[in-house]
């Protein structure tokens, strides 16, 4: 095999580990709750909601880290540490430690995600990098796609196998990567990342989700909660003052100039955040409310994620043609539209193919029509030295929007009696479909999108600034 497919499919296996975490882990959010004694909704979700955060706060200063000691030197670490921490999850005697070992997986999962790109594009000539991307991407859309019904296999054995089973599979690809890859590493990588910077953002959004998951159980009044919402304001905006400081941050604050980046990204949140309600709310309807066993529930999600693979990649065409926001306007109405069935036709009695299946793969629909072109609209009208940067923090924002998503559902649930739990996914619901109708909005707020020069103006503010910041990997 040519060496740089080799570099491709080495690297590819650890991004399907990550990508199919998301989609295992939820399945698994039931049999969980149950082997640690009916732990409340609200407690468990942070099994979920670490994962995110962390893995949110660390992607950029990771991929900047990588560029600097080494991109396979990182990656690998990443995968040792990735199978490192699903042992400990494997292995975890409560919900605190579970939580705690899902905190350093997604540190392994940070360290992997942009090293495996970095590691891709220079294994390639310049005229076939498009297609390798292309298909780096598609690895993701299959991870989605085989997620449930893997999840659903693995569950019926035991939750402790969706964990155990990235054990041997990180340390055998580690042992292929330190052996069959080349280091790759940037000569004049820039300042050291922000690390410090990161920590403060996984803070502040950790106070912020803390606050929505627990206000409904200590009361929205509770000075508890008013202190994690002023501490993760403190956070946060400490954050944004280091960051237009430090001369290597997290987040490069002249980017949100960009109109298009900005919009963009803030929809990624909003979109993300109606997905994590969704596929929390989809697994919880599934097995606790029809009573469907793990595996059953797995094969029933399949459709959507297929849906959304299988229009992801001809909606990321259309928007490079005829412009990305009707394309990712019609897939928040798509996605919105889903679940005004769901509140249509679903009951609280098992009809599948008669109430969730239509609702689901619409919703699918929207999913992949949103995110062909979401990517592309934030970093367009990004100079090209900005890219990686760009597509890192989009990153940040899809993730941090499915942790703000699956709060605000545990938030909505407020942990219900068994009677409850239908009328209560309702509410998710409608939180999902309004996060559908908002992503719309704000797509078509994103302005003109079109690819500029590094040293051609956007704005007198935006792209001079950008021209002249510290170099981005």
């Amino acid at each position: 095999m040519d060496k740089r497919w080799k570099v491709l499919l080495i690297t590819s296996v650890g991004l399907f580990m990550a990508s199919l975490d998301l989609f295992i882990v939820n399945l698994a959010f039931p049999s969980i709750a149950h082997d640690f004694g009916n732990t409340s909704i609200s407690n468990l979700s942070w099994v979920l909601n670490a994962y995110a955060i962390v893995f949110a706060a660390l992607l950029v200063p990771t991929g900047r880290i990588a560029d600097r000691v080494g991109r396979k030197r990182v990656f690998i670490t990443g995968l040792l540490t990735f199978a490192a921490a699903s042992a400990a999850c494997a292995a975890a005697p409560s919900v605190p430690f579970l939580v705690g070992a899902r905190t350093v997986q997604a540190l392994g999962g940070a360290m992997m995600l942009p090293a495996t790109l970095g590691l891709i594009l220079p294994a390639f000539p310049a005229e076939q990098r498009a297609l390798a991307v292309g298909i780096w991407s598609a690895v993701g859309g299959v991870a989605a796609a085989l997620g449930p019904p893997i999840g659903g296999l693995l569950v019926q054995l035991s939750w402790h196998w969706i964990f155990l089973v990235n054990v041997p599979i990180g340390l055998v690809t580690a042992l292929v990567a330190w052996r069959r890859l080349d280091e790759v590493r940037e000569p004049h990588a820039g300042p050291r990342p922000d690390v410090i910077g990161a920590i403060e953002l996984a803070l502040g959004i950790g106070l912020l989700t803390a606050g929505i998951v627990k206000g409904p159980d200590w009361g929205w009044g509770d000075p508890r909660i008013a202190s994690a919402f002023a501490g993760a304001a403190l956070l946060v905006t400490a954050f944004v003052v280091r960051s237009a400081r430090h001369p290597a941050p997290v987040v490069e604050l002249p980017l949100l100039r960009v109109r298009s980046f900005s919009v963009a990204n803030t929809a990624a949140v909003v979109f993300f955040a109606g997905f994590g309600a969704m596929l929390l709310s989809s697994v919880l309807l599934l097995t606790e409310v029809w009573h469907y066993s793990a595996l059953h529930a797995g094969v029933a999600l399949m459709p959507g994620p297929a849906m959304a693979a299988l229009f992801a990649a001809p909606a990321g065409r259309l928007g490079g043609r005829i412009c990305q926001r009707p394309v990712i306007a019609a897939g928040g109405i798509a996605f919105a539209a889903g679940f005004a069935v769901n509140l249509a036709l679903i009951g609280s009695s098992p009809d599948y193919a008669g109430t969730f299946l239509p609702g689901f793969m619409l919703g699918g629909v929207g999913v992949g029509l949103v995110l062909g072109p979401l990517p592309a609209a934030a970093t367009a009208s990004l100079p090209p030295n900005r890219f990686a940067t760009g597509t890192a923090v989009f990153g940040m924002a899809r993730q941090l929007g499915a942790a703000i998503g699956v709060a605000v559902l545990v938030a909505l649930l407020a942990d219900p009696l068994p009677a409850q739990l239908f009328s209560r996914l309702q509410r998710g619901w409608a939180f999902a479909l309004g996060a559908g109708i908002a992503t719309s909005a704000l797509a078509l707020a994103i302005g003109a999108v079109g690819i500029r020069a590094p040293g051609r103006a956007l704005s007198e503010r935006g792209e001079v600034a950008l021209a002249e910041g510290p170099a981005t990997p």
